[in-house]
């Protein structure tokens, strides 16, 4: 298996020398340009010096008709301008030689020149016995007359330097090549060496052991970035386990209850139930009464489960106001029966939220529910306004309050505040818990307070369709 390392280093370097290689191909390909153009600037002013020489009146290759011809077709006037590695010849306008430096040795001549009337400047590359030359032509003109003059160079030393310039890059590449391997496979190694050392420390955290903590002592980079990261996600996973570890610890107890009571009621029908007729009601109703705590109590689980799953829930445009009405419809009847009062507040117009209908007002039965459980005098006032771009609900009572401490905590599931008081009242304890299950899916918030008046107060917030 290849390693990270391993794979860094390959690409790091094969980037490297892309770069270095396209940098050599264009130095090469620039020092090639740059001795060409010198070779024909080179021919370029040795004609422009022969036409000086030669000529009195304007331009650039231009002469005044007089004896230009028998001192150009004369070579030993040539070597005025020739050199070892400058050649020079002369052709008249029908391209036939008239005269040639004595440096042209063999060479019987450079050969057709392309100048026309209209063509009086060329510059080529040819091949003589073998040897590579560089050839500027220009046509000389005055009166009457004209002659061709051509100037040559051998391109040998041209193509020489070019070839040791070519090996020179080529040696500097291959060292160049071999120190970016080398120090792109360090390179990679300094980078991936404390991510091993995390891995390494990551492997070594178990099930049993999420109170660990890695804290990272490295650099603060990247992966500084990430060995926080993971303990955040240790941390987070050490909070899930003690939660659900605690609710199959309370969901365990409060089954408990109900079931040890159907048990025992269950014991007596089978002894007495066909003796004593009382007897047999009691246990009855006592079933009766304890499957519906149990049947309550596995709909809240279930709710929830689909609450933290995550599924997707049907939404559509509501009134919250009609849903609180409902809710206040539908709990009047439990509020009239412990003598406490229930009114909704609603000023119009009523706000309009996205959401499910039957898990809002299942909100807010829960809400007006747990208000009534805990409140023995007064009453429980519901209202819905609105705020900004938000819906507000709240359900307040006026029971004995929530004590500040455990504000934070009564949205837990099996959650009690008062344990011995709140055994006398019946539910399954998971009400505010699927309260803010359902104000999370619908992306809300739900908090409570305990006003200075007394009583609690609960705030559902729930994002607003603003027309």
């Amino acid at each position: 298996m290849q390693t990270l390392r391993w794979r860094i280093a390959t690409w790091y370097a094969l980037l490297l020398l892309v770069v270095i290689v396209a940098l050599g191909v264009a130095v090469t390909l620039r020092f090639e340009q740059i001795l060409r153009t010198q070779a024909q600037e080179h021919l370029v002013s040795t004609l422009q010096d022969i036409s000086r020489a030669t000529a009195s009146g304007p331009g650039a290759f231009g002469f005044a008709e007089g004896d230009v011809l028998a001192t150009l077709a004369n070579p030993d006037n040539l070597e005025h301008w020739a050199s070892k590695t400058t050649l020079i010849e002369v052709d008249d306008l029908r391209g036939y030689p008239l005269s040639k430096s004595f440096n042209m040795g063999s060479i019987a001549t450079f050969g057709q020149t392309g100048i026309t009337p209209d063509r009086t400047f060329t510059v080529r590359e040819v091949q003589i016995e073998g040897r590579p030359y560089l050839i500027a032509a220009a046509l000389l003109t005055g009166g009457n007359t004209g002659v061709i003059v051509q100037v040559g160079q051998p391109l040998d030393q041209l193509y020489q330097a070019f070839r040791q310039t070519q090996v020179s890059l080529a040696a500097i590449l291959l060292i160049a090549a071999i120190a970016v391997a080398v120090l792109s496979y360090v390179l990679a190694g300094e980078v991936t060496f404390p991510i091993n050392q995390l891995a390494q420390a990551m492997r070594e955290i178990g099930s049993e052991g999420l109170s660990r903590r890695l804290r990272w002592r490295g650099r603060q980079d990247e992966v500084g970035a990430l060995a926080q990261a993971f303990d955040d996600l240790l941390a987070r996973l050490e909070e899930a386990f003690a939660r659900e570890r605690q609710f199959i610890s309370d969901a365990s107890h409060e089954l408990k209850t109900p079931l040890t009571s159907i048990n025992a009621n269950a014991q007596m029908l089978m002894r007495w139930g066909d003796r004593d007729d009382r007897i047999r009601k009691e246990s009855l109703e006592t079933i009766v009464a304890e499957t519906a705590s149990l049947a309550g109590m596995v709909n809240g689980m279930l709710t929830l489960a689909k609450a933290d799953s995550g599924d997707a829930i049907p939404k559509e445009p509501v009134s919250l106001t009609a849903l609180a009405r409902e809710a206040v419809n539908a709990t009047a009847q439990r509020a009239a029966d412990k003598g406490l009062s229930l009114q909704l507040e609603a000023p119009a117009p009523s706000p309009i939220v996205e959401a499910d209908p039957a898990l809002i007002r299942q909100l807010f039965t829960n809400l007006i529910d747990n208000a009534i459980k805990f409140t023995d005098h007064g009453g429980v006032t519901v209202r819905v306004s609105s705020s900004n771009g938000d819906a507000i609900a709240e359900v307040q009572d006026t029971g004995p309050g929530v004590d500040p401490s455990e504000l934070p905590l009564i949205f837990d599931r099996f959650y009690r505040t008062d344990k011995s008081r709140s055994r006398d009242v019946a539910g399954t304890g998971l009400g505010l818990a699927i309260v803010r299950s359902i104000v999370r899916i619908h992306g809300g918030h739900v908090e409570a307070q305990r006003p200075d008046g007394g009583g609690t107060l609960f705030r559902v917030r729930l994002p607003r369709i603003v027309h």
